[in-house]
């Protein structure tokens, strides 16, 4: 090797991670990203339909969530640490592939257990491609003002691909079949892999570092039985000793974590991470919204289907409002960002967020959309819009490149945990709210109005806990 060379290929793994091309970049790794978290949300509505085909009851339907839900949120933290190690664009790009092969299997799947698996394997692809592509974005976005912006536009892709997967699982299933849902990512993700080597230089991976095996054992078993105790709890109910016996594990497991990243040279999680104030209360924040949305979708795609008579078409159009508003608010937010800062802009989202949903708690069972739900919506879409934003902004504040995949994985893991928690809570307090009224001889479409609206003001006092947390944010920060 001339020395030349040898020059030039220190200088590129020495250099961190750059584009010519970086708002083009921004748009590839969005696009993997907002497959992620449609993967969590699209394939609700075609449930029925998948189930008929491949003969699956109740139980085992409700397993194809958590199927890709458990290794997600499991093995998110281990992926952002992969990533910080052996390179995020190698660990995007490895994550991207395998979640493309998983979903071509999925949509090819002629049993149950074929089609667990792929949703497994796709979960366990999204933890290291999330994290990874992240960090990635922090580090093409070095200054200020440029990083707000494209934080900007990625906190909106979370809120975003929630919303759009009611929409897009109602229309795919409806014109093509379920199979689609999963199909879908597969041209989106071609164009990534394909993309990014051209658009991104390869960072350099740190391999002298040492992997925290026992960090990453523990951690991730603890976040893995967390995550199955809260959708057990749903399934199950929470005095099952199956749920009992996964929080248990998860309180072990998660104890056990803490001494040995107190104790090693090395650790996964380097705890000091969370002297970090903004980096803490961005996480805090992502946590609580994260449940607040995850409930709110769930019990808004019912309510409209099984209350008020909409197909699952009608239902994701009826959504569209909500997300239009979010698109527009997640543009402008970095805007208002600079104008009032980060915790005002923050806090003040929450408080809407929070109207917004203590108006739609008031919808009557036979609700008018125009008059009823448009109002509400276009409010929560505001509210989302503005508090995803400016909460990814904070969960990567002040990060160093070497810990960028650690904030990745640690913000989406706050997302996971707090959707799984949202849901398992909020969807409980709604069954035993209708179950009460129906006992009380009210009419089933009263009765589900009553504990969707149950539902719809603990989400609000979601939020406004949210808020709270927000205005403890530090008042300057490096990157908002």
């Amino acid at each position: 090797m001339s020395t030349t060379t040898t020059t030039t290929t220190r200088t590129e793994e020495a250099s961190p991670t750059r584009s010519a091309r970086r708002w083009l970049a921004l748009g590839i790794l969005a696009l993997a990203q907002f497959l992620v978290v449609l993967d969590a949300s699209i394939v609700n509505i075609t449930l029925p339909s998948l189930g008929s085909q491949l003969a699956m009851d109740t139980a085992t339907l409700a397993w194809v969530i958590t199927a890709y839900v458990l290794p997600f949120g499991g093995f998110l933290l281990l992926g952002g640490r992969l990533a910080d190690r052996y390179g995020h664009r190698r660990l995007f790009l490895l994550g991207t592939v395998g979640f493309v092969a998983a979903s071509a299997v999925a949509g090819l799947s002629s049993s149950s257990g074929m089609l667990l698996g792929a949703r497994a394997f796709q979960g366990a692809s999204a933890a290291l491609l999330a994290p990874a592509a992240l960090a990635l974005v922090t580090q093409l976005f070095p200054s200020t003002s440029d990083r707000t912006k494209a934080l900007g536009i990625w906190g909106a892709v979370a809120g975003i691909g929630s919303a759009a997967g009611v929409l897009l699982g109602g229309v795919l299933t409806a014109a093509i079949g379920w199979q689609a849902v999963f199909f879908v990512n597969l041209p989106i993700g071609v164009i990534v892999i394909a993309a990014v080597p051209a658009l991104i230089t390869r960072d350099p991976a740190t391999t002298h570092s040492r992997l925290d095996y026992a960090g990453a054992a523990t951690v991730t078993g603890a976040l893995v039985a967390a995550v199955g105790a809260l959708s057990a709890v749903g399934q199950v109910g929470a005095a099952h000793p199956l749920t009992l016996g996964l929080v248990a594990a998860a309180l072990v497991l998660g104890l056990a974590f803490v001494l040995i990243e107190r104790r090693t040279a090395e650790p996964l999680v380097p705890l000091g991470v969370f002297r970090n104030r903004n980096l803490s209360v961005g996480n805090i924040v992502v946590l609580l919204v994260g449940a607040a949305m995850v409930a709110l979708f769930y019990a808004l795609s019912v309510f409209m289907q099984a209350v008020l008579g909409y197909d699952a078409l009608t239902a994701g159009l009826s959504q569209l409002p909500l997300a239009g508003a979010l698109v527009v608010i997640a543009g402008l937010a970095p805007n208002v960002v600079g104008l009032l800062g980060a915790r005002r802009t923050l806090v003040g989202s929450l408080l809407i967020l929070a109207g917004g949903l203590v108006w739609l708690a008031a919808a009557p069972s036979d609700a008018v959309f125009a008059l009823h739900l448009l109002g509400p919506s276009l409010l929560i879409g505001v509210g989302l819009g503005g508090a995803f934003v400016t909460a990814t902004q904070l969960s990567v504040d002040g990060v160093e490149g070497g810990e960028a995949g650690l904030a990745g994985g640690l913000m989406n893991t706050s997302q996971q945990i707090g959707g799984a928690l949202g849901l398992a809570v909020l969807a409980s307090v709604a069954a035993s709210r209708t179950s009460a009224l129906e006992a009380g001889g009210t009419s089933t479409a009263a009765s589900l109005t009553g504990g969707f609206s149950w539902l719809f003001l603990g989400a609000a006092l979601i939020a406004l806990a949210a808020a709270g947390v927000g205005s403890l944010s530090r008042r300057h920060s490096a990157t908002v």
